[in-house]
């Protein structure tokens, strides 16, 4: 979809990865950073390409942060479920009911309650504040 123009969620077009906005923003400002190669594990891609994926993962951190002020970032790479290179970048909040915990222990069903996935106005304003906070790299 991305290729195409069409992925409603689509941020930015890196050097090796594509940034999209999460489908639920249960945590506010939560995006992913698709790696352009179909690959499972880090050590797979050849030195110069993975240096360049990292990069574009603290790129996308460091714009989620600036957009949303966190108390702290979760970055995750699992690959258990879809195994794809892909980062979660996880903004964690003072104000949750346990923000010590790992997301993942948020029942499925709370994360992604149709109240936290964005309409159109919504996921354009915070696209559009990433890409802001984006210009600067």
């Amino acid at each position: 979809m991305i290729k195409q123009g069409k992925n409603p969620y689509f941020i930015k077009e890196f050097e090796t990865s594509y940034a999209v906005l999460g489908d639920s923003q249960y945590f506010k400002g939560y995006c992913l950073l698709l790696c352009k190669l179909h690959k499972t594990e880090l050590h797979e891609l050849d030195k110069n390409f993975k240096s360049k994926f990292l990069e574009d993962m603290c790129l996308l951190a460091e714009a989620v942060y600036k957009t949303f002020k966190p108390k702290k970032l979760n970055y995750e790479l699992l690959g258990n479920t879809d195994q794809h290179l892909h980062w979660h970048i996880f903004p964690r909040y003072e104000n949750e009911s346990n923000p010590n915990s790992p997301v993942w222990l948020v029942d499925k069903t709370i994360r992604n309650a149709k109240e936290y996935v964005p309409n159109e106005q919504e996921r354009q304003m915070l696209i559009t504040e990433i890409k802001k906070n984006l210009r600067d790299f």
